[in-house]
């Protein structure tokens, strides 16, 4: 009981303490720092943070003002983070606007469920309470937590944290009142700050935006340009003495096309090599450049500034490169001679301003004069590429039906080839049977034939017939899916069929190129699929899969397998081809539908298979393809088509 007695005397002193500071703080951190320091003198608070809701954003968007723990590092107190909703703890507490006590098995359960829930280190207790103003609104969230399984807390714990949580929500309001009054004022006071300076600068140069922007626009010609240009800067600035440079950088030299000096009346030099003279040192440089007669004269005794032109005898010298990016166009100087104008660093921004947009002008003269020389070149170069890009597609077009062509060709060698063995059985089994009845007859005959020798002939008959009859039936078997394969490649035709049965016809058809190679084929096809759609693509699209599987995939001799899949999804078709071969690395899966790309050039890839595969699924069939491979993991195809194919 004195124990308990005691904490109620520890509460209402921290209860004071919060009413105290909060009165005589003006920075948010530190009455959080007194709050953390008084709450730890009545529970286990080594763990403790806040975080405030944005002020003009919604409540899941907070700072955290104050954060103090063992094991994670503290957030930037001023940066603005958004707790997610069902991801968050402490949006828990925000949103429900009640108080939340989470144990870390709790913790750890709502993580396998959620791997984002909660982004910190699980604490073995965790608890935390709203901040809401006297209007319930939320201001925010006060979080402690332990990670030590020995401190944890208890009800009446919560109970005091909720306490001091009110105290505490009524202490911030009023601190943020204060906080973003001061904020306001600076603001505003920075504002009107900024717009004074603006005013003043537009004031200044408002006239020669206007002047220089109507130039850069209207300028055709360099004479115009020249003597405008120095119009207006005379207009802002002194420039009685002025000079324009130009760069060439084809073969490194300096030209003065514009020329203005009150001691000499003509450009001492018109053209001279890139390196010499001012002109030279601020292309060098690309900076504009402010200097006295003192600074100029160190420039020339250094040696750092070679071969001065003109007078060297200046009061005030500034000059400033045309710049559009980082080339260089040339430079424009203004100097003074008349102690008593002197030039600053407001005038040398003035004028490198105009002298960048001075070389937006000259880019866009020289590239009008560029796109009048190369259109008339461009025009017959278009005409020349239209005519090959046509005969291109064309002759694309022409392979593309040839290997399709080749296709069917090498198909029906192979089905001939494989009807030869059966029909070879047959004629086999009619020569023994035509022999076996002319010996019986000429028994007969010679009243030789008794009921044994007779019923040897009937089982010789019965043995050839079964043997004949199994191999017609094979021949017509592979003649039938032959025929209907073979029509559906060469036919453009929607018509109806069995998604399943169709794939058993086609593999059928393949038997002649998997006859005598190791590899198995596992065809996983829902039965129930009826299409109305383009057999001939489909076709043409699994035998293009498996002669690239046997001629790309498996080594000679290897053993593999490959696996066909179809099922439904709704309206679609989702079908998969895989096989276990050798596969590809990136840089070749990125150019496997490219035509003309093969990796068997010269030993039988055209280089088509795959393109006319691609071209077929997402022209004929109206649907998708997407390939995974790697080097070793084989190759899987994942086509997704609709069931029913519009015209």
């Amino acid at each position: 009981m004195e124990s308990r007695l005691t904490r109620l005397e520890a509460v209402q002193t921290v209860l004071l303490e919060i009413g105290q500071k909060s009165s005589s703080c003006t920075d948010i951190s530190e009455f959080l720092q007194a709050v953390h320091a008084a709450l730890g003198r009545i529970m286990y608070a080594a763990n403790f943070f806040v975080a405030l809701s944005h002020q003009d954003g919604p409540p899941n968007l907070v700072r955290f003002v104050y954060f103090v723990d063992e094991l994670d590092e503290p957030p930037s107190r001023d940066e603005l983070f958004e707790l997610v909703p069902g991801e968050s703890p402490t949006e828990a507490v925000i949103r429900a606007r009640e108080s939340i006590a989470m144990t870390a098995d709790e913790h750890r359960s709502k993580r396998a469920d959620n791997a984002g829930f909660g982004i910190g280190t699980i604490a073995e207790h965790w608890m935390g309470c709203p901040l809401l103003d006297q209007n319930h609104q939320v201001l925010g969230a006060v979080v402690i937590q332990s990670y030590d399984k020995q401190h944890t807390f208890s009800e009446e714990d919560q109970a005091l944290f909720k306490l001091i949580a009110t105290h505490v929500s009524s202490a911030l309001q009023g601190l943020q009142s204060v906080d973003r009054l001061e904020r306001a004022v600076l603001e505003r006071t920075a504002q009107l700050q900024h717009e004074v300076a603006e005013r003043r600068r537009a004031e200044n140069i408002q006239r020669a935006l206007y002047e220089l922007a109507n130039l850069s626009a209207t300028a055709t010609g360099g004479s115009r340009l020249n003597m405008r240009l120095h119009q207006i800067i005379s207009e802002l600035v002194p420039a009685k003495n002025f000079l324009m440079a130009l760069y060439h950088p084809d073969t490194q030299e300096v030209s003065i096309p514009y020329f203005v000096d009150e001691k000499d009346s003509q450009v001492p030099v018109r053209r001279f090599d890139y390196g010499v003279g001012m002109s030279s040192y601020i292309l060098q440089r690309k900076q504009a450049m402010l200097l006295d007669r003192a600074g100029l004269q160190a420039l020339v005794d250094s040696g750092e500034m070679a071969h001065p032109l003109g007078s060297v005898d200046i009061a005030s010298w500034m000059g400033a490169p045309m710049l559009l990016g980082d080339q260089a166009y040339g430079v424009i100087i203004v100097q003074s001679y008349d102690e008593s104008v002197r030039y600053t660093q407001a005038d040398l921004d003035i004028l490198a301003f105009m002298a960048s947009h001075v070389a937006v002008a000259i880019a866009r003269m020289q590239a009008d004069r560029q796109i009048r020389q190369a259109k008339e070149t461009l025009e017959q170069q278009n005409a020349a590429l239209e005519n090959a890009l046509t005969s291109l597609k064309d002759a694309q077009g022409e392979l593309v039906r040839q290997e399709k062509l080749a296709s069917l060709g090498r198909l029906v060698a192979g089905v001939a080839h494989e009807i030869n063995t059966p029909l070879g059985i047959c004629v086999t089994a009619t020569s023994h049977l035509v022999e076996e009845l002319k010996l019986t007859r000429e028994d007969l005959a010679n009243g030789a034939l008794d009921e044994d020798g007779l019923n040897q002939f009937f089982e010789i008959i019965d043995q050839s017939l079964k043997i004949m009859t199994t191999n017609t039936q094979r021949a017509a078997a592979l003649v039938r899916s032959f025929k209907q394969v073979a029509v559906d490649q060469s036919s453009d035709d929607i018509r109806s069929f069995n998604l399943r049965k169709y794939l058993d016809e086609v593999l059928l058809s393949l038997q002649p190129k998997l006859k005598g190679k190791p590899i198995q084929v596992e065809i996983d096809c829902d039965e129930q699929i009826n299409m109305a759609s383009f057999p001939g693509a489909i076709s043409q699209i699994v035998t293009n899969m498996v002669v690239n599987s046997l001629v790309h995939g498996f080594e000679e001799g290897q053993s593999g397998k490959i696996k066909i899949g179809g099922k439904v999804d709704g309206d679609f078709v989702e079908f998969d081809y895989s096989d276990d071969g050798v596969g590809m690395d990136s840089s070749t899966l990125a150019q496997l539908f490219d035509p003309f790309f093969t990796t068997k050039r010269g030993a039988g890839g055209s280089g088509l298979g795959a393109h006319i595969l691609y071209n077929l699924v997402t022209g004929a069939l109206g649907g998708t393809v997407k390939v995974v491979s790697a080097p070793g993991m084989g190759l899987h195809y994942k086509l997704r088509f609709p069931k029913v194919k519009r015209k």
